[in-house]
């Protein structure tokens, strides 16, 4: 992606099902070390502002520290957080010595990091400050093991004042109005109340230590997040451990965050991602499942697991940029979704070259569109194999030389290249936009100048402002006759509030296209109507995206040809088009993750509508701030 843009957060989490002697015995002392570190690092695409782990050791006895957790800023967290739990193993080996170090009881009471319950998390952060205190996992403590809450999440809601709202209302007081905050503490308040209801259950019978043990058997997780949940408006995939070893993993109710899971009689382990639970337990993709929407899978303090419907489910609408860019794309349905977005363009991209294959040049920019790139490749060569059977058995048209026919073969070249990360170490806005221009660079002597056309594959444009500043006018430089670029994705027209960094409409090329085509049919007067549409639908029940208005007046080749104009650099020579991914053909390419909000507006929840209509409003009275 040309305009780069910070998105979903990944989460991991481990489960021993046998005693811990047992992975000792079999597969050496650091064996859930291990893995939780190949379950992170093979995610670590999802977020590089931050990492944290915890650790929850079962059955500790009373007087030793059963929850361990760091987190890292560290330019690369990940390692920098292993590093750390390695040093405490060290430490632990120097201390007691090899055969203490195989010592399940040993190893529980002096070793941190030495639990059967782990929990991982990757952070890109959409709200507030990048500080360690914006790290997950959070922690909620109390002296009862059974009201710890340990909690991490892949998650954006868009109603963050009602749930304050709520929490207060509960009596309690929140520190912070973010979603971290209020999700955790509406799930500890309601952990609180179950914890508090078994209590009140067994305290005529049984001895309070006997008590707590029963609770920690018997709490039920379902009954928890059906009560927390059900006022939740976002997307979301949250995993939660308790201080006595039960955990839980709940989904939205529209699949927009995604989770996965992988069980067997040794272990259960999630990700967000299937790739990073293949390659850290060695299995096939089909022994992965999918946490369905709305449920919650449960593992219990025994070790037993299943999935609980925990809030009524909706349409499903997994993201879609999920598999257009965010997810990594070693996941085989991914490397063919990709690969099919390219092809389906195909067509677009023959009309856009005039069909003049052999004056054209196919490239990509780096380093996601590969493969929507190989894919496009692919399908313009087997639209030439269709031509040249036309042409050698029906003789349509006539061709003087057949080697010179079946030899040929579309021009590829690596035109773009990405370097290594600038530092914009001058702090002055015009020199660091000219810094930015530098962050590509392009092959040179590949293209006849004034005759070649240039095609080059991105996988989707958001601001424009990248094509503008930088690789148009890095192109431009080697003289071709006409510059086409491809967007594998369709105009991206609206924001997202559920996970991806986009909540500002005026950021968007698309929006900003509409309202200059606006402009320019002296059609001012519908900006002012859609505000107070959008004003007023803060008190509707049922609010609709009053924002599809604006693009509705026009069609989708009108958006796209005013696009080209907005991102054509000033002095630019060669002739430019943009063409982007129909809606109709994304989805035939991903057919089941049909969440296309950003670029259709159909928000999934009531929050989403409301969110776009005061993205609007934030627009149109000048506030460069978050809609939610």
């Amino acid at each position: 992606m040309s305009d780069a843009i910070l998105h979903e957060c990944g989460i991991a989490l481990i489960r021993l099902r046998k005693p811990l002697s047992y992975y000792i015995e079999k597969y050496g002392t650091t064996y859930a070390m291990n893995k939780m570190y190949i379950l992170m690092e093979k995610q670590h695409n999802r977020g590089q502002d931050g990492a944290g782990i915890a650790n929850i050791k079962i059955d500790q006895k009373p007087g030793f520290r059963y929850i361990s957790r760091y987190r890292s800023m560290k330019p690369q967290p990940v390692a920098d957080l292993f590093s750390k739990v390695g040093k405490k193993y060290k430490k632990g080996l120097k201390k007691g010595g090899a055969e203490k170090f195989k010592d399940e009881r040993w190893l529980k009471e002096n070793v941190a990091f030495m639990g059967e319950l782990w929990l991982g998390h990757l952070r890109y952060g959409t709200h507030g400050f990048n500080s360690i205190e914006n790290v997950h996992p959070f922690l909620r403590q109390n002296n009862w093991r059974s009201r710890n809450l340990v909690m991490a999440g892949n998650f954006n809601m868009t109603n963050v004042d009602e749930l304050f709202d709520i929490l207060v209302g509960l009596g309690q007081h929140p520190k912070d109005k973010v979603d971290t905050v209020t999700v955790m503490e509406k799930i500890g308040h309601f952990l609180d109340e179950e914890v508090q209801s078994l209590f009140r259950k067994y305290k005529d019978k049984f001895t309070n230590p006997e008590i707590s043990e029963l609770i920690e058997n018997e709490i039920d997780l379902q009954k928890v997040l059906k009560r927390a949940c059900k006022d939740f408006d976002g997307g979301y995939a949250m995993a939660g451990l308790t201080g006595s070893g039960s955990a839980f993993i709940v989904r939205d109710p529209s699949g927009i965050r995604p989770a996965y899971y992988y069980a067997d009689d040794e272990v259960v382990v999630v990700a967000s991602e299937k790739p990073a639970i293949k390659t850290a337990f060695n299995i096939d993709y089909s022994q992965i499942e999918e946490i369905d929407p709305g449920h919650a899978l449960i593992i219990t303090k025994s070790g037993d697991f299943a999935q609980y419907p925990v809030i009524k489910q909706l349409e499903k609408k997994s993201c879609s940029f999920e598999r257009i860019y965010f997810s990594r794309g070693t996941d085989p349905e991914i490397y063919q979704e990709r690969k099919t977005l390219g092809r389906l363009l195909v067509p677009q991209i023959l009309k856009s070259i005039n069909f003049d294959l052999k004056n054209t040049i196919f490239s990509y920019i780096p380093n996601t569109a590969e493969t929507a790139f190989l894919g496009m490749m692919g399908g313009i060569e087997d639209f030439l194999v269709s031509k040249q059977k036309d042409i050698l058995i029906d003789g349509k048209p006539s061709v003087d030389s057949p080697e010179e026919l079946l030899s040929f073969r579309p021009r590829v070249e690596k035109i773009v290249l990405k370097d290594a990360k600038l530092r914009t170490f001058i702090t002055d806005d015009e020199h660091r936009e000219d810094m930015v221009a530098h962050v590509y660079d392009t092959t040179y002597e590949v293209v006849n100048k004034g005759k070649d056309t240039l095609v080059v594959i991105d996988d989707s444009i958001v601001r424009g402002t990248t094509l503008e500043k930088s690789i148009l006018k890095m192109l431009d430089r080697l003289n071709p006759k006409k510059i086409v670029v491809i967007s594998s994705a369709p105009q991206i027209r609206f924001p997202d509030c559920y996970g991806i960094d986009m909540s500002r409409m005026g950021d968007f090329v698309a929006f900003r296209a509409v309202i200059q085509l606006i402009k320019d049919q002296g059609k001012d007067y519908l900006l002012g109507e859609v505000y107070e549409q959008c004003l007023q639908s803060e008190n509707e029940e049922n609010p609709v995206n009053y924002v599809k208005r604006l693009y509705e007046q026009f069609s989708y080749e009108e958006i796209s040809d005013k696009i080209t104009d907005i991102v054509r650099p000033e002095g630019m020579k060669a002739e430019l088009q943009v063409v982007f991914q129909t809606i109709e053909n994304l989805h035939k390419a991903i057919p089941y993750h049909s969440g296309d909000w950003y670029f259709t507006g159909d928000f999934p929840t009531k929050g989403g509508m409301r969110v776009v209509n005061r993205s609007y409003v934030n627009y149109m009275e000048g506030k460069l701030v978050r809609a939610y």
